[in-house]
């Protein structure tokens, strides 16, 4: 967290991650506009802001791409101000407000939602955790995964141990343990059925001192508030997934839900 809180000293890279909030997924070219700056200046900074895992960058064909990345400041949240909450959800939509500008429109030619975490497990148990439906159901709000994880084959979320269907999908990639990628599909919501599927890609590297890095795009979505609510959901599920982990327990407010049985987006609706 040291180099969280140094990259947050700094005003030029605040503003440099307000204009990311603003509208993510920004060239160089035109994070520079208006700064001021040489372009060695601001790639200083994004460097600083990369190194605090604070920005993440995507190729997008030619163009690379750089994107908030609120997972540290949501770790900072669990560390410190978890225990005030009255409503988890609420503190994390107003979490969410604080790093999205709900009303910016996003260019849809752009990955709409990405994550990167480092967490301190080894490549082959983080894919057990993203592939097992035993363990995805301790951390990801209940939902159990079930596929034979042949490229073309489907996937289903289930509601815990039950065989009531949450979401579903096709699996695109299987690398284990590099690729993973699927289609999702929220099942038992009619409306948001109707959406299609969007894509789900989780990419692992492993990292320095026992690390490994967790990229994870969620794309082809269909609209700029489906893509809100599902940053909203992510943030919780991957550190509740880096928790797990790390200490053998999710986070409190996903365990519960774990224990009730019940998926957050039917508890929303």
């Amino acid at each position: 967290m040291d180099a969280v809180f140094k990259a947050l000293a700094d005003p030029t890279r605040r503003a440099l991650l307000d204009r990311l909030r603003a509208e993510n997924g920004q060239t160089l070219s035109e994070l520079c506009a208006g700064l001021g700056m040489t372009r060695q200046a601001v790639s200083q900074h994004l460097a600083l802001l990369d190194a605090a895992n604070l920005t993440t960058t995507v190729w997008h064909g030619r163009e690379k791409l750089h994107y908030l990345n609120p997972i540290p400041l949501q770790e900072i949240f669990e560390r410190w101000l978890a225990k005030y909450d009255q409503g988890r959800l609420e503190a994390l939509s107003e979490l969410k407000h604080s790093l999205e500008d709900k009303g910016q429109e996003v260019s849809m030619s752009k990955p709409e939602c990405v994550y990167v975490i480092y967490i301190a497990t080894t490549p082959e148990r983080l894919w057990d955790a993203l592939t097992r439906g035993e363990f995805t159901k301790i951390y990801w709000y209940g939902r159990r995964i079930e596929s034979d994880w042949k490229v073309g084959s489907p996937l289903r979320f289930f509601d815990g141990d039950s065989d009531v269907i949450t979401d579903s999908g096709e699996v695109l990639e299987f690398d284990p343990p590099r690729r993973l990628a699927y289609t999702f599909k929220v099942e038992f919501d009619p409306e948001a059925a109707k959406m299609g599927a969007s894509r789900v890609t989780f990419s692992l590297e492993a990292h320095e001192e026992g690390m490994v890095k967790l990229t994870l795009v969620h794309d082809r979505l269909p609209d700029e508030e489906t893509a809100a609510g599902f940053r909203e959901g992510w943030a919780p599920i991957l550190s509740s997934l880096k928790t797990y982990l790390e200490t053998g327990r999710p986070l409190p407010q996903l365990r519960k839900f774990e224990e009730q049985g019940t998926p957050k987006q039917s508890r929303e609706s």
